[in-house]
């Protein structure tokens, strides 16, 4: 067993592996994949590092709510989709996410769709089991809430059918919709600044309607306990910790300076103010979040601009949309269904339980990944969804304990879960959706120009788990200047140059001095050195999500077989001079192979076949050794004839189009 200098990171012995969920109205655009890319590559890596078989990769079509529902009102009414219903709709769009998902090598052991097939079912019956438990529990309100509506058209309006600007004070959003902005915040509806009605372009009035809602904001004490927690883990987001803190204050109002009098002369409920008299804004905070409301009719009423904080607030689990889950009758309250974003946060657990079924496996077996202090649950989403997978799921989740819930969760109850953000994937510097002004190019339309092994080095080689970064494919960009490498292919050069040289290298040399035969060598104490130290960088990033600096462990890595190579094929004038070098080249891509698995699995295992090494050599039990010990005869190990100009990693056609034309 080895001893190693530094501590190495403890993995659970189960994990389950979840992206964020793409919506069913549409394909999927180069941001989709970017985020997956990150999910698979640390599902690849934890199958590697824990087993196959303790691993579960899980994803699907989110195919209710209000942006199925409009975009299929949408199109059905312009003549650009003949769909016969909106099942039908989203149907088609789940297919094509699959098939797409399945063209860049996403290794998901179930993308299901929370409306079709099998996970639909398991998705009704565990959005029954979650509403009833928190009901049970206390931890439900029915409230009467306003909803938009719009008198022209005589119908309620959902989420997506209302715009205005996002009430948040400092958000940046052009869309903010019924009571979230396409950037998260959460507001009341009453609250959204200027709303104007898609249906027929008038201004909604407000009724009231009722449902369920969730006491978000009277678990802070408990959120606290758990983003504490989190803060001291060294694999946690700290973009991500400060921004949900933000969600942690007392409700705000912000109100102008030019107001002030005003609002003093105004029955309000008690408030303090804060900030400085020359400042050109003021503060009023409230105890409680009943009193802000309160305190915004009134200002409203009395014809004062102001902007709210973030803060939490009750989650609304329930509404009218008929395409959505059907919620259980409780307390007299019928004619539900769950509002769509509840119902995707539970949607991993439907998608767990029903790849477990699907392969025959019993019905507890989804506890040992969901509910047990040896499992870890980890989440890649999209900056903007942070609200609801921090405050929102991690209390939703601990509150199904019961009246009194406590942090950490005991053995046999719902965890918190590991939540892996990234910022913004900017397009050509700017903002980009499908939805807006500035249109990203489609997941498709990229494997024109780039394999996906080559887009994977290049999404997982930027910083996005601290930056934003832009995303600029010379391909898409009329502007760009083509006597200068495309930036995309910079990482991947490393797979498709690099190390497809020093592969072919060691091939080459192998079959012209030992007629093929792998010669048997003492592997060099420096170069175990060399690979340990690899290894353990790579498993700490690896551990800790910096994928980035990942890529730059096997960057240097892979560079450094190059220069090991030609600086002693020089001095190898000899067989033996010549075999030590061949081995200890061989130790070393051994290694660059392992840590590359996750990253470009096509090629590494085809450099595995070629090599003639068994299974286990991606099998980090057995990482740190020597070549020798995946081979079945050490002595007379006969690797594949490689054939001239052979390649492990290739280029896209396009590319090789490109070179030849030159």
């Amino acid at each position: 067993m080895n001893e190693f200098k530094r501590p190495r990171p403890i993995f659970p012995k189960h994990a389950v592996i979840t992206g964020g969920m793409p919506y069913g109205n549409k394909s999927l655009h180069f941001g989709h994949i970017a985020l997956m890319l990150r999910a698979d590559t640390f599902a690849r890596f934890m199958r590697d590092r824990i087993g196959k078989d303790n691993v579960i990769f899980v994803s699907g079509t989110d195919c209710y709510g209000s942006p199925a529902v409009e975009s299929y009102r949408k199109m059905k009414a312009s003549g650009e989709i003949n769909d016969a219903s909106l099942e039908a709709f989203v149907e088609r769009n789940h297919i094509n996410q699959k098939e797409i998902f399945d063209k860049y090598n996403i290794s998901f052991n179930l993308f299901g769709a929370s409306a079709l097939g099998k996970s639909k079912n398991v998705h009704e019956e565990e959005s029954a089991a979650f509403i009833n438990a928190l009901y049970n529990a206390g931890k439900l309100e029915k409230q009467s809430s306003l909803q938009f509506y719009d008198e022209k058209a005589k119908q309620f309006l959902n989420g997506r059918q209302v715009v205005g600007k996002c009430p948040i004070d400092g958000c940046q959003s052009e869309k903010g919709y019924a009571d979230e902005c396409d950037l998260g915040h959460q507001y009341m509806p009453q609250d959204l600044i200027n709303p104007v009605s898609t249906l027929t372009g008038e201004k909604p009035t407000l009724k009231k309607i009722e449902n369920w809602y969730f006491r978000l904001d009277e678990c802070l004490d408990i959120l606290n306990e758990w983003i504490e927690a989190l803060s001291k883990r060294s694999d946690s987001s700290q973009f991500m910790i400060k921004e949900i803190k933000e969600f942690f204050k007392k409700p705000e109002i912000y109100v102008k300076r030019e107001y002030e009098a005003q609002v003093k002369s105004l029955n309000l409920p008690h408030y303090d103010i804060q900030g400085k008299e020359t400042a050109p804004s003021f503060t009023m905070v409230f105890d409680k979040l009943a009193d802000r409301e309160k305190a915004c009719e009134v200002l409203s009423n009395n014809g004062v601009r102001y902007r709210t904080g973030k803060t939490l607030t009750p989650f609304r689990l329930t509404g009218d949309l008929d395409w959505g889950v059907p919620c259980p009758v409780l307390d007299g309250l019928d004619g539900r269904t769950f509002y769509v974003w509840p119902e995707s946060l539970w949607a991993p657990i439907s998608f767990t339980k029903t790849y477990l079924n699907s392969i025959g496996a019993n019905g507890t077996e989804w506890q040992k990944y969901w509910t047990s202090h040896d499992g870890e649950v980890y989440q890649f989403i999209g900056e903007d969804n942070m609200y609801f997978y921090g405050p929102a799921q991690q209390a939703i989740w601990l509150c199904t304990q019961g009246a009194k819930a406590q942090f950490p969760a005991p053995e046999g109850k719902l965890q918190t879960t590991q939540i892996v953000p990234i910022k913004s994937l900017l397009y050509m510097n700017n903002k980009a959706s499908s939805s807006g002004a500035i249109k990203p190019p489609s997941a498709a339309q990229l494997l024109d120009y780039y394999t996906p092994q080559q887009f994977r080095m290049h999404v997982l080689g930027m910083n996005l788990g601290n930056n934003n970064i832009s995303f600029n494919p010379q391909c898409f960009d009329p502007d760009a200047d083509t006597s200068i490498p495309d930036p995309v292919l910079k990482e991947g050069n490393l797979l498709t140059n690099v190390y497809n040289r020093i592969l072919r290298t060691l091939f080459y040399s192998t079959q012209k001095e030992f007629d093929g035969v792998l010669p048997h060598a003492e592997i060099s104490p420096e170069i175990m050195a060399q690979c340990e130290k690899a290894l353990l960088d790579y498993e700490r990033f690896m551990y800790d999500k910096k994928f980035h600096q990942v890529i730059n462990v096997v960057d240097v890595f892979v560079r450094n077989i190059n220069k090991y190579w030609v600086k002693e094929v020089a001095n190898a004038t000899t067989k033996e001079a010549m075999a030590a070098l061949t081995a200890n080249a061989a130790q070393l891509i051994k290694t660059a192979n392992l840590l590359l698995h996750p990253i470009a699995p096509e090629g590494t295992e085809k450099v595995r076949n070629y090599l003639g090494l068994d299974e286990r050599s991606f099998d980090w039990n057995y990482a740190f050794e020597n070549v020798y010990f995946f081979m079945q005869d050490a002595d007379k190990h006969k690797i594949a004839t490689l054939a001239e100009k052979e390649d492990f990693f290739k280029k896209h056609q396009s590319q090789l189009d490109a070179l030849a034309a030159r």
